[in-house]
């Protein structure tokens, strides 16, 4: 039979384990609570004003790449007039790379053409004609297929040269969409989207309406009112690639013995 103290001694020993438990919990909690400050630094960690967005990243460095090209042009101008003067090639030779170089996009290009331009829907679009059903987001935005579109049907019309908004495509350019912004070489664009062709405008408006792809997008521009025009130049002038013509490309691995 226990005694009084005994009695009281009982539970006390049961409620050790618990006191340690607890303390255990508060030591957890203003661990956690350190590393939550020092990640937050003082800021509010919920709100997106302390996250730096994809889309922030994106165009801050697609400015970046503009202002590195402009200040490439220049320099690439030196560096090819230097070039020219000290490589000792024949004149043929010489008349040989300037059509080379024209072929390529890095040179200038004059001479009639048309400019297509390409834009998204009103983001409250209905259908426009009976028994056509009511658009999807993905029906009233411009895709990446549709600007592909539009420049393989400039190149079959036997256009010379072709530019997307304000760069000159060459033969390693590649026209990529992500979401509803365009990213071409480095640069990030919204529509409307611009694509110009130096060519015979009459070859290269037959080219556009005998592209299949392009007669899909225009029943989406009835029904839904995406943006299509075209417009013709008697003169329209494309600006050289300036930027850079280097070919990066993956390479094996050596196993590791």
């Amino acid at each position: 039979m226990r005694n009084s103290d005994d009695s009281s001694a009982g539970p006390r020993r049961r409620a050790r384990p618990v006191r340690l438990l607890t303390a255990a919990v508060f030591a957890l909690a203003g661990l956690i609570f350190v590393t939550s400050f020092n990640t937050s630094k003082g800021t509010n960690i919920r709100t997106d004003a302390s996250l730096l967005k994809l889309s922030d990243l994106i165009r801050e460095r697609s400015q970046n790449n503009a202002e590195l090209e402009d200040s490439l042009g220049p320099v690439r101008t030196r560096v090819d007039a230097l070039a020219e003067r000290d490589d000792g090639s024949t004149r043929a030779e010489d008349a040989k790379l300037a059509t080379l170089r024209k072929a390529s996009g890095t040179e200038e290009l004059s001479g009639r053409g048309l400019t297509v331009t390409l834009d998204d829907a009103p983001p409250n679009a209905t259908a426009r004609i009976p028994n056509v059903p009511e658009p999807q987001p993905n029906d009233l935005v411009i895709h990446q297929q549709d600007l592909q579109a539009v420049v393989n049907a400039l190149w079959q019309g036997g256009a010379q040269g072709v530019q997307v908004m304000d760069q000159r495509l060459i033969a390693t350019s590649a026209v990529r969409c992500v979401g509803n912004t365009l990213i071409l070489q480095g640069r990030v664009y919204s529509p409307p989207y611009k694509v110009s062709a130096v060519g015979d405008p009459g070859a290269l408006r037959k080219a556009l309406g005998a592209s299949p792809a392009l007669q899909n997008y225009q029943l989406y521009v009835t029904a839904y009112g995406l943006g299509w025009k075209v417009d013709e130049h008697k003169a329209l002038t494309l600006p050289g690639y300036s930027g850079t013509v280097d070919l990066h490309y993956a390479k094996p691995v050596e196993p590791t013995s």
